[in-house]
């Protein structure tokens, strides 16, 4: 075993310590270890969530999030993105 923990229980915590024990059938050492490891389990940190979509694609653009001539047009509906559209350049296929 590792080490040795002594504690002054309060008569709260000493009930509780008695519930488990009762409960369980364990010894109070038992109950002791069981509730320090669980406590410890909901004590760990959480996984952040993965945010979905970042990384995975590739315009193939280098500088599109700095070169402001991508977002001409950008949020434009109706004649003025016809207008808009009519002016730029076609590029050959």
């Amino acid at each position: 075993m590792g080490a040795t923990v002594q504690v002054r229980l309060d008569k709260e915590a000493e009930a509780a310590l008695d519930q488990l024990v009762r409960i369980n059938g364990w010894t109070p050492s038992q109950a002791v270890r069981d509730s320090l490891v669980k406590a410890a389990e909901q004590q760990k940190p959480k996984p952040r969530p993965k945010l979905i979509g970042v990384g995975k694609f590739d315009s193939g653009i280098s500088d599109l999030s700095t070169n402001k001539k991508y977002m001409e047009g950008f949020g434009l509906t109706g004649p003025a993105k016809r207008k808009l559209a009519a002016e730029m350049p076609r590029k050959k296929k």
